[in-house]
């Protein structure tokens, strides 16, 4: 499992760290995925986890070929051949589907299966309770960074007004897992 996981964190060193605050955001994400791991069965703690390393690398401007981060990211990690599942998951993190319909994206999007299941669930929530300079935050007050931040024509604005309900749902079965699996 470790292996997988310190592969995943070395990448996301090599790409993310030039970029500032979102290296940052990337550890933080790491840190709370392993939070969150028992909301997920324990064989796909490890994805769960490289993904969240992983789920920016598309910002890296030697990956971003399109500009549209998830994209780009798990078009890099298939042409290294990372597994199926982490791709998919870099490729749909965080309502990924509702910036591309808005980008015009979908179609391309759609090269990468999507799965509403546990572990998305599990890398939405670590990725939105954490600010973009690694902070911890609530769903709401993410939401609210997000859409202060991006003026209300820009299309992850416009994401996000759509989004914010549905992924507001996989924030809450994820905890709601998370409390599931603790011992009483």
């Amino acid at each position: 499992m470790a292996a997988l996981i310190e592969d995943a964190a070395r990448l996301a060193e090599q790409f993310v760290s030039p970029l500032g605050r979102r290296w940052l955001h990337v550890q933080a994400v790491a840190a709370r995925a392993e939070e969150l791991a028992g909301a997920v069965r324990p064989a796909q703690v490890e994805h769960l986890i490289a993904a969240a390393w992983l789920h920016d690398i598309g910002y890296a401007a030697e990956i971003g070929l399109t500009k549209f981060h998830p994209l780009d990211g798990a078009r890099h990690l298939r042409d290294l051949g990372w597994p199926a599942d982490v791709v998919n998951l870099v490729a749909h993190h965080s309502g990924a589907r509702f910036e591309a319909a808005e980008r015009g994206m979908s179609e391309q999007l759609d090269e990468f299966p999507f799965a509403d299941n546990p572990v998305l669930d599990a890398l939405v929530t670590a990725d939105l309770t954490t600010g973009p300079g690694g902070e911890r935050f609530t769903y709401d007050e993410r939401i609210a960074e997000i859409l202060k931040r991006y003026p209300v024509a820009d299309p992850v604005h416009r994401t996000w007004v759509k989004a914010a309900p549905v992924l507001k749902e996989a924030v809450r079965r994820t905890m709601e897992r998370l409390a599931e699996s603790q011992p009483r």
